[in-house]
């Protein structure tokens, strides 16, 4: 064989070899692709004492949410889903872990010295966790409120790969703190030391942070977490935000005069809620905030390419608050709903609930399926293949997001552990409520018939004592005793 035929010979074979390898690229990329498309992008946003009504598609008409209606209309709205919990700490760890109050291991709202709330167990399985496993980026960027840094409830160490924003309740009652937290590491504040000046506003930072986390992991498959403390007291918003909402409501100011209430008070203590003379337009700005920073996810998921494989959910962790001037009466806050934060009636726990899915979910769909924040973690299972604990009280509502047949809950619960004792059961269209549970001789049982009275308005009890007799039952059942949290008096906390 010549010298020319062996040069043609190894020009072939080297040919060969790139083309074999381009292929072998391209198939990569191709599966890749594939893979990514099978897991989709999840981003939920929590929002703080946000009531059923507080957005326009739920209501609301003093104030507008163009993003948050927006996002119905593309996708599902749900009519009957319920929080967690009344109050802030166990909604969120009846959420992360997918069992109810009863079960879950964060049942209220529990100081931790310094700083931070009592922590979630190393034993609690988390959404978090579950999609870590399935080959997730986690980040949560908001309020935290189950364990402080180096404890086990550390967001850190409950599957979050990117913590950023509040891990302590208490601290998140201001929104121009000294801090904030990035994993381990305390970010300070410039221009808010000694709470004197309000110049940093943290929903701004922290809504940067969310965005970028999105930017950064927009070709892996990631789960936002997105717990917002909005519209949660204390009632304060930057002034190019407020101007917007200035003179468009009757005011009744908000005056504390607790000493260390206010920015640059002496004495100042993070618990209080800070002064407001104008409380309506500032609580409309803050919800308008809320809805346009919802609005810049969108946009977000969009310019980057990811907006037909990524799920939104959209929800709030309780009932509307009545604290730090906050007046839900005036915004007609739980429609026809009765009572707000710490009551078991549904103005307490029913909650707004969007899905929004491109070409999995029809748009402009509603649903009055009952489900509740303990069906979020087999939901997100069942979307992305994820393996779930098999002791958790939830059931996927998948089904019902993709219009097929929708198994349903026998039945939910949820216990109180503030202001004497409560507990709650629905089952179908009855709802029973428990009042002073610590105090037998003064414990008085509830019956309504939710599809005739959402309202509660009218106590059917001694009609009904075989209904009530089942329900309580039920109650009895379902609540497993917690040493951290005993179902008996404690001290109430305002988160």
């Amino acid at each position: 064989m010549n010298k020319l035929k062996i040069v043609f010979y190894v020009m072939l074979f080297t040919a060969s070899l790139l083309s074999f390898k381009n292929q072998s690229s391209t198939d990569s990329e191709i599966q890749r692709e594939k893979e990514k498309l099978s897991q989709p992008n999840i981003i939920y946003i929590l929002a703080d004492d946000l009531g059923y009504a507080d957005i326009g598609v739920y209501g609301q008409t003093k104030f507008d949410t163009p993003n948050l209606d927006k996002l119905a209309k593309e996708g599902m709205l749900f009519t009957q889903h319920y929080a967690g919990s009344t109050v802030c700490a166990p909604s969120r760890s009846v959420l992360l872990s997918g069992k109810h109050t009863g079960h879950t291991a964060i049942r209220g709202n529990k100081e931790f010295d310094p700083e931070g709330q009592h922590p979630l167990d190393a034993e609690t399985y988390t959404i978090a966790e579950m999609l870590k496993d399935a080959g997730y980026i986690t980040g949560a960027f908001g309020k935290w409120g189950l364990g402080f840094v180096g404890t086990e409830g550390d967001p850190n160490m409950q599957g979050f790969h990117e913590f950023y924003g509040y891990n302590c309740q208490r601290q998140a009652h201001r929104y121009y703190p000294e801090h904030l937290w990035h994993n381990n590491e305390q970010i300070i504040l410039e221009g808010n030391e000694g709470f004197k000046n309000t110049n940093t506003y943290s929903g701004y930072l922290i809504q940067e942070k969310a965005l970028n986390f999105i930017e950064t992991n927009k070709d892996k498959p990631f789960f936002l977490f997105y717990p917002n403390v909005a519209p949660h007291a204390e009632l304060i918003v930057p002034e190019a935000e407020l101007e917007k909402f200035r003179g468009e409501f009757k005011e009744e100011p908000f005056l504390n005069k607790s000493p260390g209430a206010n920015y640059g008070d002496e004495n100042f203590e993070v618990k209080y809620y800070t002064s407001q003379p104008e409380p309506h337009a500032t609580f409309a700005a803050m919800v308008s905030l809320l809805d346009k920073q919802v609005g810049e996810i969108m946009a977000k998921i969009k310019e980057l390419g990811l907006d037909q494989n990524t799920i939104i959910m959209f929800s709030s962790d309780n009932g509307p608050h009545k604290e730090g001037g906050a007046d839900p009466d005036f915004f007609d806050s739980n429609g026809d709903l009765k009572g707000y934060k710490r009551d078991l009636y549904e103005g307490g726990v029913r909650v707004p609930m969007i899905v929004r899915w491109p070409t999995k979910i029809k748009s402009g769909s509603k649903t009055d399926h009952i489900s509740a924040f303990w069906d979020i973690m087999p939901t997100l299972a069942d979307a992305t293949g994820s393996q779930v604990s098999e002791n958790i009280d939830g059931i996927s509502f998948l089904p019902e997001l993709l219009g097929q047949g929708q198994k349903e809950h026998d039945f939910l619960y949820w216990e109180f552990h503030e202001q004497g004792g409560k507990k709650a059961v629905r089952k179908g269209k009855w709802k029973a409520v428990k009042l002073n549970c610590f105090n037998e001789a003064k414990s008085t049982i509830e019956l309504y018939d939710l599809s005739s009275d959402v309202g509660e308005e009218y106590n059917i009890a001694t009609k009904h004592p075989e209904v009530l007799e089942e329900l309580v039952a039920i109650m009895e059942t379902e609540h497993v005793e917690n040493e951290d949290f005993p179902f008996k008096a404690n001290v109430a906390n305002n988160y």
